[in-house]
């Protein structure tokens, strides 16, 4: 008899994403055998103890010995909650008596910019990053699930960002695809069934149910409120817009770079006659680039910028420069667009 279907998901999801790995790495999936001279590259979990996360690392945990990987995972205390450290210490056994090594908890300092969530992810990531670069992880495997994946496009949507935002979560993002995303094609519901069946404890963190922050706000009212008005099939019909947006803004994208050496003169500044001609979807991402080029920080340079800037090719009446974040300034001269820190 085979495993629950919820396990056998799980666990095919993982093997996929493994798979794809080791292809990456010019080998072929085969059992963990230990060679010092050329060892099997390591895929580490980041693991929370919530369901999601649990249940990846256990199907990571069995699956990455068969395809020939080690397996080794790390949790970060962010210290926004008493007794974390202790709470961090119990996932780390955890993950040890699923047989991973390396493992290792690592606290975090967590800033105010940018709002409490925003801050608590990029001390993750940045922890994340790290311990990717001490252990010389192959890549990072993240539990986010299909569930995950709707409230980043709603989020998004509140935003008002634009196609990118609706995009949500990519499968592989990071630098050289660190971050994998095995369960974006997976329920929320899938995990904590296999974690149920396989009697892994499970930490419900407390602030996914505390409506101080808006994506538990947007989980416990506002997609039930959204399901109770239109059906069943929200969250699936979200996950969809989400990879339909990324196609269309990967497009944009490739279209964005091939355009932007046409429309610069020999001296390499923007010609506004040019860009006048670009599609505004296309001219906006080459403005956009040309702003974090000129070092506007990509996470603070929002479409409210880029808007001001495009009317100064689209509108001019003679206005003045645009501030943008970084110090960056943009200003019409003489039928060029010129864009750099002032």
């Amino acid at each position: 008899m085979g495993p629950h279907p919820a396990v056998a998901a799980i666990r095919l999801a993982v093997r996929r994403v493994l798979n794809d790995i080791l292809a990456e790495h010019g080998r072929t999936p085969g059992r963990l055998t230990p060679d010092e001279r050329s060892p099997s590259p390591l895929v580490l979990v980041a693991c929370s103890g919530g369901a999601d996360s649990m249940a990846l690392a256990s199907a990571l945990a069995f699956e990455a010995p068969r395809a020939g990987l080690r397996a080794g995972g790390v949790t970060v205390d962010h210290g926004l909650q008493a007794g974390s450290d202790l709470r961090a210490a119990e996932v780390a056994s955890r993950l040890r008596e699923l047989g991973m090594d390396p493992v290792e908890s690592v606290a975090v300092t967590v800033g105010r910019d940018g709002g409490p969530e925003a801050a608590a992810r990029d001390a993750r990531y940045a922890a994340l990053d790290a311990a990717a670069e001490r252990h010389r992880a192959a890549a990072v495997l993240l539990g986010h699930t299909r569930d995950d994946q709707a409230e980043t496009v709603l989020l998004g949507l509140a935003r008002g960002s634009g196609i990118r935002s609706l995009s949500g979560m990519a499968a592989v993002s990071g630098a050289d695809g660190r971050y994998r995303r095995p369960f974006l094609q997976l329920d929320r519901q899938t995990a904590r069934k296999a974690c149920m069946v396989q009697s892994l404890p499970v930490w419900d963190d407390p602030h996914n149910t505390d409506p101080a922050y808006t994506r538990s706000r947007l989980r416990h009212e506002g997609l039930p409120a959204l399901e109770k008005a239109l059906g069943k099939g929200v969250v699936e019909a979200l996950a969809r817009t989400a990879q339909l947006s990324r196609d269309d803004a990967d497009a944009l994208d490739a279209w964005a770079g091939k355009a932007a050496a046409g429309v610069r003169d020999a001296d390499g500044r923007l010609e506004c006659a040019a860009l006048h001609d670009l599609p505004p979807a296309v001219r906006r991402r080459v403005l956009r680039r040309a702003a974090i080029e000129a070092g506007a920080p990509a996470g603070s340079l929002f479409a409210r910028h880029i808007e001001e800037v495009d009317r100064l090719v689209t509108g001019w009446r003679g206005q003045g420069a645009i501030n943008l974040p970084g110090r960056v300034v943009a200003r019409r001269q003489g039928g060029r667009l010129v864009i750099r820190q002032g």
